[in-house]
C-alpha cells in the first residue's frame, strides 16, 4: 500500500469496531460513512489546504507549440514580441508557459490572421455544439479519467468546453477540486436545472469556472439521485406540455449552447433516467471498455439494454441521431497476450467503431489520481521520464483522435 493510500485510509478501519457486532446495520453504515467522510476531508485538506487553489502545471515550449499548432521557433519569436506573458526561465535556460500564457498566445496569433480562427477553433455558423456522453455500465473502466483528460485536452487546444459530472459519486468533480460533500451544495448540480418543480434554476447559475481558461464545470453529488426518484412520480402526474425526462438535459444545455463548442458528460455507471437523458442530449457517444472478458460481457448487457430502452423512448419522441459512436480500450497493457486477443476480438466485431489508439495502463495516471490530479496537472518530476511521457503520449493520442472526430462532425479537416 502506498503512503498516500495509507493516509487516506487512516484509522477508518478501527473507527468503530464495536459496531461490527450483529445488530443495527443502518447504524453501522452511518457510522462508517461518517468516519470515512471525516478521513477523506482531512486528506483533501492536507493535499489542498483551504488557503490553496487547485491548479495546472506549466508547459514546456515543445508542449506549448504542439497545443497551439505552431513550431517551436515561431513560438519563441511570437513570445518575444509579447509583454504580457508570465513565461519564466528555469535552471538550464528552459522556459515554461502557463495555461493563461497559452490562451494569450492563441488569441494574439488569431488576431494576426484577421480573425480566421485558425488558432481559436471555436464553432462557426452552422456548426452544432458537440455533446459527448462518456459511459459504461461497469465501474472501473476509466470513464471518469477519460472524461477529465478529454475536457482538459480540448480546452488546452482552444475549444470552449463544458464538463458535466452526471455521476452521483462525483469523481469528476473531485478531480477538478470540488469535494461533493463539502463544496457542492443543494441545487448546485445539474439536478438543479432539470428538476421537475419550481426550484429549477437556469443552467448559468450552476456552471463553475475552473483553473483552465474556457473550461467550465457543472459538479455532481448524491443530489443527482433525486432525478431517478422524482421521474417515476413526474411520469404519473404528467401534464400536457411537460418536458419528458429524456429531453431535460438537452433542454438545459440548450440554454448555454452559444457559449461552448463541446460538452463532455461523465455519465453514471448505470442505465437510469439520467443516463438515458444524457444519451438523448448527446451528439456522440464514447464507451470505455477494459479488455477483459468479464468487462466485455458486462458491456454486452449494457448495449442490449440501452438499445431496447432507446427504442422505447424513441417511440415517445426522443431523438436518436448521432455524429459518431466509438469504443475506447482503457487500462490496456501491450504485453498482455489475453488483452491483445480481446482487443482483436472487439475490432473484428466493431471495426472502425473502436478507436485506433488505446488508453495505456500507467502508474503515472493511477498515482496522479491518488491526489485528485490529471496528467496535465501533476508535475513530470514526480515520475521517471519514460513512465510519464509514455502515459501522456497515450492520453494525447486518444484525445487527438476524438478531436478529429469532432472536427469531422463539423465538416472540417481533421
Amino acid at each position: 500500500m502506498s503512503e498516500t493510500a495509507a493516509r487516506i485510509i487512516g484509522d477508518t478501519g478501527a473507527a468503530d469496531n464495536r459496531a461490527d457486532k450483529a445488530g443495527d446495520l443502518k447504524g453501522l453504515i452511518q457510522r462508517h460513512s461518517a468516519a470515512l467522510a471525516g478521513q477523506l476531508q482531512a486528506h483533501h485538506a492536507s493535499v489542498f489546504p483551504p488557503h490553496s487553489e487547485k491548479g495546472i502545471r506549466s508547459f514546456s515550449p515543445a508542449e506549448t507549440a504542439r497545443l497551439i499548432g505552431i513550431g517551436e521557433g515561431y513560438l519563441r519569436q511570437v513570445a518575444a514580441e509579447m509583454t504580457d506573458l508570465s513565461a519564466s526561465a528555469h535552471p538550464g535556460g528552459r522556459r515554461s508557459y502557463s495555461v493563461e500564457d497559452i490562451d494569450r498566445l492563441r488569441r494574439h496569433l488569431d488576431q494576426g490572421t484577421r480573425g480566421s480562427r485558425r488558432y481559436l477553433p471555436h464553432r462557426r455558423n452552422g456548426e452544432a455544439i458537440q455533446v459527448i456522453a462518456v459511459m459504461n455500465f461497469k465501474g472501473g473502466s476509466g470513464k471518469t479519467t477519460t472524461s477529465a483528460h478529454l475536457a482538459q485536452y480540448l480546452a488546452l487546444r482552444g475549444y470552449r468546453v463544458l464538463a458535466v459530472d452526471l455521476d452521483p459519486q462525483a469523481s469528476l468533480s473531485a478531480l477538478f477540486g470540488h469535494q461533493p460533500e463539502i463544496d457542492v451544495g443543494p441545487n448546485e448540480t445539474l439536478y438543479g436545472a432539470i428538476r421537475y418543480d419550481d426550484e429549477r434554476r437556469p443552467i448559468a447559475e450552476i456552471v463553475r469556472a475552473t483553473y483552465i481558461p474556457d473550461l467550465h464545470l457543472i459538479p455532481g453529488n448524491l443530489e443527482l439521485m433525486e432525478f431517478e426518484h422524482d421521474t417515476p412520480r413526474a411520469l404519473m402526474k404528467r401534464q400536457p406540455g411537460d418536458t419528458l425526462f429524456f429531453a431535460r438535459i438537452g433542454q438545459a444545455l440548450a440554454q448555454a449552447e452559444n457559449l461552448y463548442d463541446v460538452v463532455v458528460i461523465d455519465c453514471p455507471p448505470q442505465l437510469g433516467y439520467l443516463t438515458l437523458s444524457a444519451l438523448t442530449a448527446a451528439t456522440s457517444v464514447l464507451v470505455t471498455v477494459h479488455p477483459q472478458m468479464l468487462d466485455v460481457m458486462s458491456m454486452n448487457q449494457f448495449l442490449a439494454m440501452t438499445g431496447d430502452l432507446l427504442e422505447e423512448i424513441a417511440s415517445a419522441g426522443a431523438r436518436s441521431d448521432y455524429s459518431w459512436m466509438r469504443y475506447l480500450v482503457t487500462r490496456f497493457e501491450p504485453g498482455d497476450g489475453p488483452q491483445n486477443q480481446m482487443v482483436a476480438f472487439l475490432r473484428s466485431i466493431f471495426a472502425e467503431n473502436v478507436l485506433i489508439h488505446p488508453m495505456l495502463k500507467s502508474t503515472a495516471i493511477s498515482d496522479a489520481g491518488l491526489t485528485n490530479q490529471t496528467l496535465f496537472e501533476v508535475e513530470r518530476s514526480q515520475f521517471t521520464r519514460a513512465t510519464y511521457d509514455r502515459a501522456l503520449e497515450s492520453m494525447n493520442n486518444v484525445n487527438a483522435e476524438i478531436e478529429a472526430l469532432i472536427r469531422k462532425a463539423w465538416g472540417r479537416a481533421a
